[in-house]
């Protein structure tokens, strides 16, 4: 079960992490101009996990009987989901702020720096073991990185001045460390909560922490009077009015596929698993980004995605190594020792 839920986790990850990139660039190549709008549009599709817990509830409530719960959290798990939270509006920002900023395959590249302060901040505060196959694993995705990072200047948008590029650059950096840690932070929430943490659950904790990243970024848009532009900026959209509010509304679904995802890859294994997933998705981008946007793609491309592919089987290799190891010496503590009697 836990098999099926991983795999289900990495194929919602797959679709938030390569569709929601693309659809947000989507908004500002045709027009759109509001960071404040697509930050909060990255965490504003939370009412659909409260959604799937209300048919779970019912479902339960058939099972049990009235006696059964709506929401399992406590307090102290509540406080610390919403501080992640706020700190997850931050990222969106800085994130969206990129977007706007640079191409998707720019983003898409200096966002895969970011399994490297996973790496990191995992180690530091949930004492993630690594294996010589999670280390190769981190080390070859790091390197496709690195290979595609070689031709960034030939993608900078025409039109866009050095301060905007180089703001977008350092503003995506930011986002790509800061989530970084939010991810080890989720897991050390998860082995540090008081209680029994199931799927059911992380959904809780995930809903909690995109709906306070939400009334962060509207803080922001309130602020930035975005709500007012709305009407205006989808009539100026390139592609119609029609178009714009489609590809806002799609663009919080796939986001949140990506959150999902991400949290559910945590809950099944780890947040090294779920920062290996998020880079190993980098090169299927940059092709994406070729073909909807018409983007080059250079031999170093290829060579990212051979790495990242690589790295992966890499990973997951070591994992079943692992498992067959500890199957073998749990076997070998249950097998009786034949004791001859004096």
């Amino acid at each position: 079960m836990n098999i099926v839920l991983l795999i289900l986790n990495c194929i919602l990850l797959f679709i938030g992490n390569c569709g929601g990139p693309l659809i947000m660039r989507l908004y500002f190549i045709h027009g759109g101009k509001r960071v404040w709008l697509s930050s909060w549009l990255e965490t504003g599709g939370w009412p659909i996990i409260l959604f799937l817990l209300i048919i779970t509830y019912f479902h339960r409530r058939a099972k049990q009987g009235s006696s059964s719960k709506l929401f399992f959290m406590k307090p102290p798990l509540f406080i610390a989901s919403a501080v992640i939270g706020i700190i997850t509006g931050l990222d969106d920002y800085l994130y969206a702020y990129g977007v706007a900023r640079l191409p998707v395959s720019t983003t898409a590249l200096i966002i895969a720096s970011q399994l490297g302060f996973t790496a990191a901040f995992a180690f530091l505060l949930v004492k993630q073991k690594f294996t010589s196959y999670s280390i190769n694993a981190v080390v070859l995705l790091t390197i496709g990185a690195g290979v595609l990072a070689l031709h960034t200047s030939n993608d900078r948008p025409n039109g866009e001045s050095n301060k905007e590029y180089f703001a977008g650059f350092f503003m995506t950096i930011g986002a790509s460390a800061l989530y970084g840690f939010v991810l080890p932070l989720v897991e050390l929430t998860y082995k540090k909560a008081k209680q029994a943490i199931t799927y059911s659950l992380v959904m809780e904790i995930q809903m909690v922490m995109s709906l306070f990243a939400t009334i962060f970024c509207t803080i922001g848009m309130l602020i930035n009077k975005d709500f007012e532009a709305i009407p205006r900026e989808a009539r100026a959209f390139e592609l119609g009015e029609t178009k714009y509010y489609v590809v806002i509304v799609f663009s919080a679904i796939l986001w949140q596929c990506f959150f999902m995802g991400a949290a559910g890859i945590i809950f099944c294994a780890s947040s090294l698993l779920s920062g290996i997933v998020i880079a190993v998705h980098l090169p299927v981008i940059e092709i994406l980004a070729v073909i909807f946007y018409r983007e080059k793609f250079q031999a170093e491309k290829g060579v990212a995605l051979a790495l990242s592919l690589w790295g992966f089987v890499s990973y997951f290799y070591g994992e079943i190594k692992d498992n067959e190891k500890k199957k073998q010496n749990l076997v070998e503590t249950q097998v009786p020792m034949n004791i001859p009697s004096p």
